[in-house]
């Protein structure tokens, strides 16, 4: 299994007054092609904090981040930004959907700005992720006229547009019902299963029993890890159960 991302001794500090505070420390870990990697931790622990060094959304203090071959954390911001726009796709608590744009519009446009596809490609694609998804119904409404799991599968569509190695996730069931965010589940499970990579942050249980592999991070550190393989819904409660204890055990 090919490594798409390795983190190699990755620091984040902040001052704030004076004081450092160490967000992150030392942190070591490899992310291979096809798992879906979810990442727990309690409020202030350092999990957004780690998803956004590892996607070059934010600096690191000191460390190394490899993606194909190159340290991210060395680069230019012209040539993160293309890493950002091809390699990698997010998905975040809040859509941040533009709110004058159609949905169909929101998934489209940074395929158009990507320019490696014609216009009649990207549009092929934008729909294919719409109808996957279940939006192709309200694609030209705007997101006021759609709710909160449209908008979250809209994000997630727009995420996956440019065909990314990886798929960045940041608590995005956070704002929805727990009937809304299975459906949302279901998708990001179904896309893993076809191969997408993805790494994800939640403090939701339900949700992370969906990974094939589990990071517990603590005070800025990785505390543990456990493996579960793919999900299956038979094996639900089992797995629930399985990561309760396993949580349990690291004192969350």
């Amino acid at each position: 299994m090919a490594t798409l991302i390795k983190a190699n001794k990755i620091c984040k500090t902040y001052a704030n007054d004076g004081v450092q505070n160490h967000v992150l420390s030392n942190i070591d870990l490899e992310i291979n092609e096809g798992e879906f990697v979810v990442i727990m931790g309690a409020s202030g622990s350092g999990k957004s904090t780690l998803l956004y060094c590892l996607s070059g959304m934010t600096t690191v203090t000191s460390g190394e981040v490899i993606y194909d071959n190159k340290d991210i954390c060395k680069m230019k911001e012209k040539e993160l930004t293309g890493i950002r726009s091809s390699g990698f796709g997010f998905v975040f608590q809040q859509m941040n959907l533009v709110p004058n744009l159609t949905l169909r519009e929101n998934v489209a446009v940074p395929g158009y700005l990507k320019k490696n596809k014609t216009r009649k490609e990207v549009d092929a694609r934008v729909d294919e992720l719409l109808k996957t998804v279940g939006i192709y119904d309200v694609k030209d409404h705007n997101p006021a006229r759609t709710s909160g799991g449209q908008q979250q599968r809209c994000a997630i569509a727009r995420g996956l547009i440019n065909e990314p190695k990886i798929l960045f996730a940041d608590e995005p069931t956070g704002a929805l019902n727990r009937s809304t965010s299975n459906d949302v589940l279901n998708l990001f499970t179904d896309f893993n299963n076809k191969g997408q990579t993805i790494l994800l942050v939640t403090h939701d249980i339900k949700t992370a029993i969906r990974a094939t592999r589990i990071l517990y991070i603590e005070d800025g550190s990785i505390k543990g890890e456990l493996k579960l393989g793919s999900f299956k819904d038979a094996e639900e409660k089992a797995r629930e159960a399985q990561v309760n204890s396993w949580l349990t055990s690291l004192n969350w």
